[in-house]
């Protein structure tokens, strides 16, 4: 949750290095990260391995914070799940008090997101020239656009030809945050925005919980400089080869 803001705890540190090994390759242009201190220390792990982005500032957002579970903050999970079984409600949708409904995360979702679809827009509009921008056309190195994940999950990858496509990649952003905050973000995606999803992705792969460090990498693509019906394709979901 968000009360108790705890450091990584030494696994902790050793997963972020091996997602920063795992993500070396792959050149961000922006990186955003919740402002709880655990989420902090895996974004600064990830950038300080990365071979084009040590130097790239982290902004840390509120929005992107762990659901708030209220009481049971603090607490074993086997505690949140007899608070839930006492209510006669399943612990994942299951508000206890003083915390966060399912909806209220959702916004804060919602929020976040039409925030980062803006700020590809302003990206777009300012055109690809712009320094620290890369394009897939630009002729800069294609090793910085390695996605280390393609060669196990769906071959989802845009391509230049059929479906207009953009073959420009106006923005390449790294968000740093917590698994049920994250279950919530595909949810949104899923139920309210049709995403398109890998083939032979189970219900259960798509409702768990991403491991520490997990990687999910998802296409968003916006028609016409338009903030309504973005186009989302989910390349994989809750990678976790590096672990």
């Amino acid at each position: 949750g968000q009360g108790v803001d705890e450091p990584l705890s030494a696994t902790g540190f050793r997963q972020a290095d091996a997602a920063g090994v795992f993500l070396s390759n792959v050149k961000f242009t922006h990186v955003f990260s919740s402002d709880l201190l655990r989420a902090k220390q895996t974004a600064a792990a990830i950038l300080g391995k990365n071979r084009f982005c040590k130097d790239l500032e982290i902004k840390y957002d509120a929005r992107l914070r762990e659901r708030k579970y209220g009481v049971a903050e603090g607490r074993p999970l086997a505690d949140l799940k007899a608070m839930a079984k006492d209510a006669g409600e399943q612990c994942p949708s299951f508000t206890p008090s003083g915390g966060e409904t399912l909806d209220e995360v959702r916004e804060r979702v919602r929020d976040f997101f039409e925030f980062l679809c803006q700020l590809a827009v302003e990206l777009e509009q300012k055109g690809h020239s712009k320094p620290g921008v890369p394009g897939r056309s630009s002729g800069t190195s294609g090793e910085q656009f390695v996605f280390p994940w393609m060669n196990h999950c769906s071959e989802a990858e845009p391509s230049s030809e059929g479906s207009g496509s953009s073959t420009v990649l106006d923005a390449n952003i790294l968000v740093v945050s917590h698994g049920a905050y994250m279950r919530n973000w595909i949810g949104y995606f899923v139920s309210d925005l049709n995403c398109t999803l890998p083939p032979n992705l189970s219900k259960s792969q798509l409702s768990s919980v991403s491991p520490n460090t997990g990687v999910s990498h998802f296409i968003i693509e916006l028609e016409n400089r338009s903030l309504l019906n973005p186009k989302i394709m989910c390349v994989c979901l809750n990678q976790d080869s590096h672990l």
